[in-house]
């Protein structure tokens, strides 16, 4: 199953969505990497980095961030890791972290879950 990584500036917010998202897909490896090593706000590399290894399998890691320094961090990690099972997707966060913990548990590729993340930000709400 491809694992789930969400980055946030907040520890609480990343947290709370991953018990957002377990309500609708429980068995999801989603894991939260929010804030900073003492839980004020900002993004760590260390967290970002061990929530990649918690959530890693041979089908991969999809990390969705919330924004500006978060998609920084994230690519700076993913640059030392070098590995090609973990991609970045561009998307909303929440509904983003939704839509790839669904299909993730549905057994959906890596690929076919980037493709899904890449037009939920299409989605017109009104």
């Amino acid at each position: 199953m491809v694992g789930i990584v969400l980055v946030s500036h907040s520890k609480a917010l990343a947290e709370a969505l991953v018990a957002y998202v377990a309500t609708m897909a429980p068995e999801a490896r989603v894991v939260a990497a929010g804030g900073l090593d003492d839980g004020s706000f900002g993004t760590s590399y260390d967290l970002i980095e061990t929530a990649i290894e918690e959530s890693l399998s041979d089908d991969g890691v999809v990390v969705l961030m919330d924004m500006g320094s978060a998609v920084m961090t994230v690519k700076m990690v993913l640059e030392d890791l070098e590995d090609k099972r973990v991609a970045m997707a561009d998307c909303p966060f929440v509904e983003g972290a939704v839509e790839a913990s669904v299909l993730a548990q549905s057994g959906a590729s890596q690929a076919e879950i980037l493709i899904a993340l890449a037009r939920i930000g299409e989605t017109k709400k009104l």
